[in-house]
């Protein structure tokens, strides 16, 4: 059998730490940052953990 490819949109927007925790960026500090406030940005910075909701899904997605 094959090996099983990496969904290549899943690997450039989430990545898995070492203990297993699906990480993602946060919405919103693409464009149209000029009349967001600096403390907004900064929070926007830091990845997210991905809900559990959709985890399996992307756990599938990233060949895990």
């Amino acid at each position: 059998m094959p090996k099983m490819k990496t969904h290549s949109g899943a690997k450039k927007r989430f990545r898995v730490t070492g203990s297993g925790k699906v990480m993602h960026e946060r919405v919103g500090k693409r464009h149209l940052l000029e009349h967001k406030s600096s403390r907004v940005t900064r929070r926007l910075s830091k990845d997210q953990v991905f809900r559990k909701a959709n985890m399996k899904e992307v756990r599938a997605l990233l060949g895990r």
